[in-house]
């Protein structure tokens, strides 16, 4: 069963299986109207996904270029605004951290051996 919300110009905004509140329309097979709507909806999910997972690494490709230029002497960390600077010494905290934790996970899979 396929529940339908449209806009004012007729477009479908919201396809759901179970009942929700704003449905006007409901289907019982997939119409090619809904099962273009699925597909267009799949792939903005899928690339709204690919850009969240792009938006991550972009984020360890700036923290490597600001520590690059701040080992060279171009910026300090105190020419970025505090903001900047609570979250870069933030992250840097987590993965000095994390890295302790590595040794102790290693530790003890050397010892399962």
């Amino acid at each position: 069963m396929h529940f339908i919300e449209r806009d004012n110009d007729g477009r479908i905004i919201r396809v759901e299986s179970s009942s929700f509140p704003a449905s006007t329309e409901q289907y019982e097979h997939t119409t090619p109207e809904i099962a273009e709507w699925l597909k267009v909806n799949t792939l903005r999910a899928a690339t709204l996904q690919q850009l969240q997972q792009s938006d991550l690494d972009m984020v360890r490709v700036l923290e490597d270029l600001i520590e690059v230029l701040m080992s060279k002497g171009i910026i300090s960390i105190t020419d970025l605004p505090p903001a900047a600077q609570s979250k870069l010494l933030n992250r840097a905290q987590a993965r000095q951290r994390l890295s302790g934790l590595e040794g102790l996970i290693q530790d003890e899979d050397e010892g399962l051996i």
